[in-house]
């Protein structure tokens, strides 16, 4: 049987044959690329305000949903309610912002705003109130670097590089400024209609919800940091500048006894170290093992003014406090450290930090975070230790009584692992990786106590270099300035107003030490300063205490908010 065999004809080349050869799939690809290169809608700015409005309500507002779905899981008609409130909410802001002319360039800036704000709220369980916005504003380049992580990557793509491709595409409708005059009020006018409508599905979980769970509106973004970003503009916040109100014009310093020696207090402010894991306080750990041999005060129901340095800081070296607090009045009035230099007691704050928040204004203030030391500084930072270099030259620079504040680095977060040396790394293993969510809690715990135990090490540093200083009467206050939270209730970092905070941010420690000779010239009984700090205290006394402790007098010193005034002699009190 004869065989046959088929012979195909050879293929033409495409050059040769033209399109009509193309395989299939390569015609219909350029089809879908042709397609897309034309693609140019026409959409007029109310619609574009919609479509925005409807994406970051439902795509953008991952921990809203979480926070506010929980109170009334599976009720459809709170879904619906939550979301028409939520897109109205976002389109009546939008219009007041986005106009033809400006629409694209704000909606990119809205929409990576958002994809960084609902990464770092999903991340780290962080709530975007004025505060917090406050907090972003005055991040410095090296708190940025460390929370630019892996994990930016797929929130920036979708919530900020897929929307503003689009809107980049579309092609705004022109329209005579005379219509936009009557058509924007009625947008917003059907708008507000809209809303209302949405709220009547479900009014009683709704108002439930806003009355009891004020924080979750917060979490709605990008109307939580616009509402928050305004705020700071109206105040008398660090990004509004202006001179500071003077306050105790009245205050003057108890003369000294001839031949007495100059006063040197150092107050040593904290960051983000929590009571709870303070070895003083009882902790399982001996977090603190060097101040138990030293011999300090220690306060252990002590309490923060609020749950970020941008509150607690200007706070504590304000007359006002908590009890009277009013932020717009704290951040326009002098503090304590211009009381104290007005009366001849110069004051010096050492910061290895992101600046004194204010408080240092019109006084004398040095950097340290960008030192160049080899042994203490690395990759644009460096270990707390830096705040000691020199301190005693530096003091004796200036002669009479001195106040030294040392601004801590600390605990300050995510980055634990990075806030103290290698002969530091005790409790193992320790979370390496600043996406705390991507470790195991016991190993966030393990990092957070080595920058503890590396604090208590800089603390008894800081007491010895006093010791050394025969020619001062030394002294040493260290508080922290607000605790932080680790896992607990999903909640990272610190921030959360402080109505709701959790005690893991707002219970803080405190220690004092003094030196034999200045306790003793200052008529100190530290039993009983002791038997004081077992009483509740809160960032409120700094004030007054400093004040009393230094013979400072002014009807702006409260005796009843000074921790020592019970505990000195008749003679020194009178």
């Amino acid at each position: 049987m004869p065989a046959f065999y088929f012979v195909a004809p050879p293929s033409p080349s495409p050059v040769a044959a033209g399109p009509a050869a193309l395989p299939y799939r390569a015609l219909a690809r350029g089809a879908v690329l042709d397609r897309l290169g034309s693609w140019h809608p026409a959409v007029s700015q109310e619609r574009l305000i919609l479509l925005a409005s409807v994406f970051f309500a439902l795509v953008s507002n991952g921990p809203f949903w979480r926070a506010s779905y929980a109170l009334h899981p599976g009720n459809l008609l709170f879904g619906l309610a939550l979301s028409g409130l939520l897109i109205t909410a976002n389109a009546v802001v939008l219009s007041l912002l986005v106009w033809r002319w400006s629409a694209k360039p704000l909606l990119t800036v809205l929409f990576f705003s958002t994809a960084l704000a609902v990464h770092y709220m999903s991340t780290y369980g962080v709530y975007m109130d004025a505060d917090m916005v406050r907090n972003v504003l005055q991040t410095d380049a090296r708190e940025s670097r460390e929370l630019i992580t892996p994990g930016l990557i797929l929130p920036l793509l979708v919530h900020a590089v897929l929307p503003t491709l689009a809107v980049w595409r579309v092609r705004i409708v022109p329209r005579r400024m005379i219509r936009t005059a009557w058509v924007r009020p009625l947008f917003i006018v059907g708008l507000l209609v809209v809303g209302a409508g949405s709220v009547l599905l479900a009014s009683a979980d709704v108002a439930s919800m806003l009355r009891n769970h004020r924080e979750i509106k917060y979490l709605a973004t990008p109307l939580n940091y616009l509402v928050g970003l305004e705020q700071n503009l109206r105040s008398n916040s660090p990004i509004k500048r202006a001179p500071k109100t003077p306050i105790a014009q009245d205050a003057k310093a108890a003369p000294r006894a001839p031949g007495a020696r100059p006063r040197l207090l150092v107050l040593v402010v904290g960051e983000t170290v929590r009571a709870q894991n303070w070895g003083l306080n009882g902790y399982r750990r001996h977090t603190t093992p060097e101040l138990a041999q030293i011999g300090v005060v220690n306060f252990p129901d002590m309490h923060s003014c609020g749950t970020s340095t941008e509150v607690s800081v200007p706070c504590m070296f304000s007359r006002l406090g908590r009890r009277h607090y009013d932020e717009k009045e704290i951040r326009s009035e002098q503090s304590l450290l211009n009381v104290l230099d007005g009366v001849g007691i110069r004051t010096l704050w050492r910061d290895n930090q992101s600046g004194c928040k204010g408080v240092c204004e019109g006084t004398a203030f040095e950097s340290l975070a960008d030192a160049k030391d080899p042994g203490l500084c690395a990759d644009g930072r460096c270990m707390d230790e830096v705040l000691l270099k020199g301190l005693a030259e530096q003091v004796r620079l200036t002669p009479g009584d001195r106040v030294v504040v040392l601004h801590q680095l600390g605990n300050h977060g995510p980055s634990y692992f990075q806030r103290y040396p290698g002969n530091f790394r005790t409790f193992t293993p320790p979370c390496e990786n600043p996406e705390l969510g991507n470790c195991p809690r016991e190993q966030i715990v393990n990092a957070y106590d080595n920058a503890v135990l590396y604090t208590d090490h800089f603390l008894a540093r800081a007491v010895h270099e006093l010791q050394a200083m025969d020619d001062y009467d030394t002294a040493l206050i260290y508080v922290s300035d607000h605790g932080e939270s680790l896992g607990e209730k999903g909640l990272y970092l610190h921030g959360v107003p402080y109505a709701i905070a959790p005690a893991e941010q707002t219970s803080v420690p405190m220690v004092m030490w003094f030196s034999r000779h200045f306790a003793l010239d200052r008529g100190l009984d530290t039993r009983c300063l002791a038997e004081r700090a077992r009483q509740r205290t809160d960032h409120d006394v700094l004030f007054s205490s400093v004040l009393g402790l230094l013979q400072v007098a002014t009807s702006a010193y409260d005796p009843a908010q000074d921790v020592f005034a019970s505990c000195v002699t008749p003679k020194a009190r009178a």
